[in-house]
């Protein structure tokens, strides 16, 4: 058993803490990172890598209950919310339910589109400073169509995002098969978002680990929280199997296992686990170019020199470790509509994991209600890769006491509270 301390303590070695690490240390605090597993194990590890400022709507949308209401028993519908007693998941949907509004849908887009153009390039600053090996490439991302009323009915979307800063080409059925050669025919249109960007994120996490281990950190993976201590308004220890640490500040960076540890300092914060699948191929001869969202199935199709992902869809099933074969199969059949080459020709690895969801689809940062001590870097949803390195820079201004870059007071957890 052994004692540590240090200034920071980063729970959680996903991409989210890894950057809250990265960030500090070039601060000049000691920071050890906590994590359960080995790094970037959870939903870190299996997501489709693109970097998508375009992504800045939120899930909380006018129509989206109706939408999984029509879908509760289809097993593999794009969103499904699993049936069953869950006292939890009921606030959490009845929270998520009165955000489904034209005002907090506009409200949450604002706020969260600077934060993710901002991540954007400092993601890529940090690639290119720390010379990340992740498959790092500028390429844009193309929203594919196949549907003419829904293409059409979307059109509203670049719009919207222009007003928060995001450019969106619109392009017509020839010039989306000119750019994306992969593409069967019979695609209507697509929405280009040339200011998105892909990496491969499992290889993202590992070069943010080596980062923060070449500048000092200690990681200490297999090290599962086991308790965390509080006297009055500050967290004092945090226990674990391997031993108990100490710091002068704890980053809670747990994803979608926040909830559980936030839970014994008496904080009960609305996150959800999200759960997504992903399968990964080596790289089929016909290849797309771009990475790509296919609209109608919500398909999302990355391509590096190193492989190739089918991945997306959301399901509400609590933290169940089963992988749903059905919904592996939606990725599949949805892929197949829109591409020569749907799958490639072996398969490296079929995943699952659970993306940390609030009811208003925007993440928890800053300082905890009532514990001086504990900075929130969780609840990203789908965009923890997009997001890294802001909330790592932001956690970072928190924990040093400088002017956070961006006003923080929107996405404090006393939002919930």
């Amino acid at each position: 058993m052994t004692t540590q301390t240090s200034d920071v303590l980063v729970l959680g070695g996903g991409v989210i803490g890894l950057c809250c690490a990265y960030y500090l240390l070039e601060a000049g605090r000691s920071v050890t990172v906590l994590e359960q597993g080995t790094i970037a194990c959870g939903s870190s590890h299996g997501n489709c890598g693109t970097l998508t400022s375009s992504h800045a709507m939120p899930l909380a949308a006018p129509g989206t209950i109706g939408t999984s209401l029509r879908w509760l028993f289809k097993a593999d519908a794009p969103l499904r919310i699993r049936p069953r007693l869950d006292p939890a998941l009921l606030r959490w949907l009845f929270g998520f339910a009165g955000h489904c509004n034209w005002k907090d849908f506009e409200r949450a887009t604002r706020l969260k589109a600077p934060l993710l153009i901002r991540s954007r390039e400092l993601i890529e600053e940090l690639v290119h400073k720390e010379r990340l090996d992740c498959e790092f490439e500028a390429l844009g991302t193309l929203n594919v169509f196949r549907d003419a009323a829904n293409f059409e009915h979307s059109h509203a979307l670049p719009a919207a995002l222009a007003a928060v800063g995001i450019r969106v080409d619109v392009l017509d059925a020839a010039s989306v098969l000119a750019r994306e050669p992969a593409l069967k025919p019979g695609v209507v249109g697509a929405f280009f978002n040339p200011g998105d960007a892909q990496l491969r994120p499992d290889r993202y996490a590992a070069e943010l680990a080596r980062v923060v281990r070449a500048k000092g950190g200690r990681i200490e993976e297999h090290t599962c929280v086991a308790g965390i201590a509080r006297d009055g308004a500050r967290v004092t220890k945090v226990s674990t199997a391997n031993g108990d640490f100490f710091g002068r500040d704890v980053v809670l960076a747990l994803g979608a296992w926040s909830p559980r540890v936030a839970r014994q300092l008496g904080l009960r914060i609305p996150i959800q686990p999200g759960k997504g699948y992903s399968i990964t191929y080596t790289r089929p001869a016909l290849c797309p170019r771009i990475p790509l969202t296919l609209k109608e199935p919500s398909v999302c199709v990355t391509a590096w020199d190193s492989g190739y992902r089918l991945g997306s869809t959301m399901e509400f099933a609590g933290y169940d470790t089963s992988l749903n074969r059905a919904r592996l199969n939606a990725l599949k059949r949805g892929a197949a509509e829109f591409l020569h080459e749907p799958e490639g020709p072996a398969v490296v690895e079929e995943w699952y994991g659970w993306r940390p969801m609030t009811p208003d689809d925007l993440p928890m940062l800053g300082r905890a209600p009532g514990v001086d001590n504990l900075v929130l870097a969780t609840g990203h949803g789908m965009l923890g890769v997009t997001l890294s390195a802001v909330t790592g820079l932001l956690t970072c201004e928190v924990v040093t006491g400088r002017k956070p870059s961006f006003d923080l007071a929107p996405f404090n957890a006393a939002r919930f509270i």
